[in-house]
């Protein structure tokens, strides 16, 4: 891998031209369509410097600003970020009430740059159990740049995927007694248009930050042949560089999706 400064200096030189850069840096420009991440350790960060919880998170705050407009800018076409599972309610009261304040202050100050990027907010996950305030900061943001066609940063927020793989079973079964679909043509790629990922292509690649080695329950269905990269470093220190070299990471793999290489079918 290369060192991480000289990637970063090559990205942020003079004059910077994406598609030179993606030349001399990557492999044929393989930049991940779908990139997700779970954005773990903001609590031990705050901890470490002796400050509350929600300082973490607010710290890991501006990294998502971060790791977004670089994503926007090397071409990756959707973002999924890890922000709330459905299994975070059982966190302290104070913790999760500033962890719905947190889309409003952020989509609030970031606005004006998503829309200098083109880049369109979503959101996955049952809306009606978050506060009202948090869905009408969602909704804001996702109204305001509904029409911009680059990167689509999708929010995971009050999202599990057992939760939504339930959820899917069941429509799938009142599609079938209403006579919408018939049992025998659910395949995968029919289960797939029943989840909330049903617009976006798999992820290519997952990304989870603190040094925890699980999935925590995130996008169990969808996660099948992504390439995983999991880093010690916590989230509110993970860089540029650090988001650079995972896909320099990424793209020195070799995805075969259960098959062979060419190479290999001759041995």
């Amino acid at each position: 891998m290369l060192n991480k400064m000289k990637l970063w200096k090559a990205f942020n030189k003079e004059g910077f031209n994406k598609n030179e850069f993606l030349n001399e840096q990557f492999n044929d420009s393989q930049i991940p369509h779908h990139v997700a991440i779970i954005m773990d350790g903001n609590g031990r960060w705050a901890k470490q410097r002796h400050l509350p919880r929600i300082a973490g998170h607010h710290e890991g705050m501006k990294v998502v600003r971060k790791i977004a407009t670089l994503a926007s800018r090397l071409g990756v076409k959707v973002l999924t970020l890890y922000a709330f599972s459905t299994e975070n309610w059982k966190r302290p009261k104070h913790e999760v009430e500033y962890l719905m304040k947190l889309p409003e202050e952020f989509l609030g100050s970031f606005l004006p740059e998503l829309q200098a990027h083109n880049i369109r907010v979503e959101m996955m996950g049952h809306k009606e159990q978050i506060p009202s305030y948090t869905q009408r900061a969602i909704s804001k943001a996702m109204e305001e740049t509904k029409d911009n066609d680059g990167l689509v940063l999708n929010f995971a927020l009050n999202y599990g995927s057992r939760d939504e793989i339930m959820w899917a079973v069941r429509n799938i079964v009142k599609d079938a007694k209403n006579g919408i679909i018939n049992e025998d043509d659910v395949t995968e790629n029919v289960f797939s248009q029943y989840l909330m990922t049903k617009d976006y292509k798999d992820p290519d690649l997952m990304i989870r930050t603190s040094g925890e080695l699980r999935l925590s329950n995130f996008m169990l269905w969808q996660l099948a042949y992504t390439e995983f990269i999991f880093t010690d470093v916590l989230w509110p220190d993970f860089s540029e560089e650090d988001f650079l070299n995972a896909l320099k990471e990424y793209q020195n793999r070799s995805r075969r999706f259960g098959g062979l290489k060419s190479e290999e079918q001759n041995e």
